[in-house]
C-alpha cells in the first residue's frame, strides 16, 4: 500500500541523489584520470543522474496532485514558490543528462562532458537544498501538514 500523502516519502529520493552525484563524479573522474578504474565505471554517474530526473520528475508530480489540498490550509503564494524551486530542479536534472552522457565518450570530449556534468552538479546541489528548504518551511513553519491530520477551512493568516 502507498503512504498518503505520497509526496513526503517521494521527495527524500532526489535530494538525497542531488548531493550524492557530485561525489561519484568527482571520484569517477579522479579512477578514469589516474587509470584505476575503466571509463564504463562512468555509467554508474549516467545512472544515478537518470535516476536523479526520473525521481525530481516523480516528486514534482506528486507535489501538483496533493497542491490543492494543501492550499485548502496554506496560501498559494507560498506554495508556488516551492514548486517553482521544484521545477528548476527538475529541469537542471534534465539538462545535466546531456554533460553525463557526454562523460562516456573517450578522449576530450568525455573529459570536458564529465567536468561540465560535476559543474553542473553543483548547481543542482544548490537547486535541490533551496527546493527542500521551501517544502520544509511549509510543513514546519507553515503548518502544511494539517491538511492531512485537520479539517482545514481556509489558509492561515
Amino acid at each position: 500500500m502507498l503512504p498518503d500523502p505520497l509526496h513526503p516519502a517521494i521527495v527524500h529520493l532526489p535530494i538525497a541523489l542531488a548531493l550524492l552525484i557530485p561525489v561519484f563524479s568527482i571520484l569517477g573522474i579522479l579512477a578514469i584520470r589516474s587509470d584505476l578504474l575503466p571509463r564504463r565505471v562512468w555509467w554508474g554517474v549516467v545512472l544515478l543522474q537518470a535516476l536523479l530526473a526520473g525521481s525530481a520528475w516523480l516528486a514534482t508530480e506528486t507535489g501538483e496532485n496533493e497542491e490543492e489540498r494543501v492550499e485548502r490550509v496554506l496560501e498559494h503564494d507560498l506554495i508556488h514558490e516551492h514548486e517553482e524551486a521544484a521545477e528548476r530542479l527538475l529541469l537542471l536534472a534534465a539538462i545535466g543528462l546531456v554533460p553525463v552522457g557526454l562523460g562516456l565518450w573517450a578522449g576530450r570530449r568525455g573529459a570536458i562532458g564529465r567536468l561540465l556534468h560535476v559543474l553542473l552538479a553543483l548547481v543542482v546541489v544548490a537547486a535541490a537544498i533551496s527546493t527542500g528548504r521551501l517544502g520544509g518551511e511549509l510543513v514546519y513553519q507553515h503548518g502544511a501538514a494539517t491538511a492531512y491530520t485537520e479539517s482545514a477551512e481556509g489558509p492561515e493568516d
